[in-house]
């Protein structure tokens, strides 16, 4: 007996299949072609969106850039030119009489107080009786 792996195709099954795979196969060869492009143009239009983002933000960036450099050049104004005005505050300082006229007052103050203690102090002691003591006084042994 002779076995045989493959089974032979009938006429009808051998129509069929070839029928089936000549309409499938363009089919898939359609659908691949399609899913390349989508998949081309949404790579597309995702590296154009990654560059306007890029772009975007390189403005963005670039403005930080020039404010931080405006700031600084303010800064730097104000660093050149604070010696001068710490000289002219101290020039200031030295021609106020504020301070004089502060101490004079602490001055007249104190010694207003001074005068004003001692004479309270003085007013407040019990003058010496006229009268002899009426206890003996004796010194201790």
């Amino acid at each position: 007996m002779r076995a045989q792996a493959k089974s032979r195709l009938t006429p009808r099954e051998r129509l069929a299949r070839g029928l089936t795979y000549s309409a499938v196969g363009p089919l898939d060869v359609t659908r691949g072609v399609v899913g390349l492009g989508v998949h081309s143009a949404q790579a597309t239009a995702s590296g154009l969106h990654r560059r306007y983002r890029e772009g975007r933000l390189a403005h963005v960036v670039a403005a930080a850039h020039e404010a931080v450099a405006q700031e600084l050049a303010a800064a730097q104004e104000v660093v050149t030119s604070l010696p001068q005005a710490l000289q002219e505050a101290r020039r200031s300082q030295r021609r106020s009489k504020r301070p004089l006229l502060i101490a004079g007052v602490v001055v007249a103050v104190l010694a207003g107080g001074g005068a004003a203690f001692s004479i309270l102090r003085r007013s407040s002691r019990a003058e010496p009786s006229p009268r002899p003591p009426s206890v003996d006084v004796q010194p201790l042994p």
